[in-house]
């Protein structure tokens, strides 16, 4: 069974620390969809951009934190894997983390212009 990673990434597009404008405009827009009611989320799970071995952390914390234990319709499809908790600030919902990081697409600053940069040195498969 695909883990949960056991922390966000240090680039996780739900953690309110990280800048906004790192990711893409269609990255960000997923997100957004795992607001939905379970019956009308997508069936695929959302991966890790950096270690896509695993779950994204910050998806399955602020997905699984709006009431009920397993509303993520993808955890449902894999077997509710188990959710470490976490200490890293992340924004309450996908459509909050999309607002933020799409803020800034057009004119993302030099901290996201570096942690991109970054990310692409050591993952390259995430070059835009």
């Amino acid at each position: 069974m695909i883990e949960v990673r056991s922390n966000p990434c240090s680039a996780c597009p739900y953690r309110c620390d990280v800048p906004s404008g790192v990711w893409s405009y269609e990255e960000y827009e997923k997100l957004r969809d795992y607001d939905n009611p379970t019956m009308d989320q997508p069936f695929a799970y959302f991966a890790c951009h950096a270690t896509p071995e695993h779950l994204c952390s910050g998806w399955a914390v602020v997905h699984t934190s709006r009431g009920h234990e397993y509303d993520l319709l993808s955890l449902r499809m894999i077997g509710y894997p188990d959710i470490p908790a976490t200490t890293v600030e992340l924004f309450s919902s996908g459509n909050q983390a999309a607002d933020h990081g799409q803020a800034e697409i057009e004119e993302p600053s030099t901290a996201a212009l570096e942690t991109a940069d970054r990310l692409v040195r050591k993952y390259p498969r995430l070059q835009r």
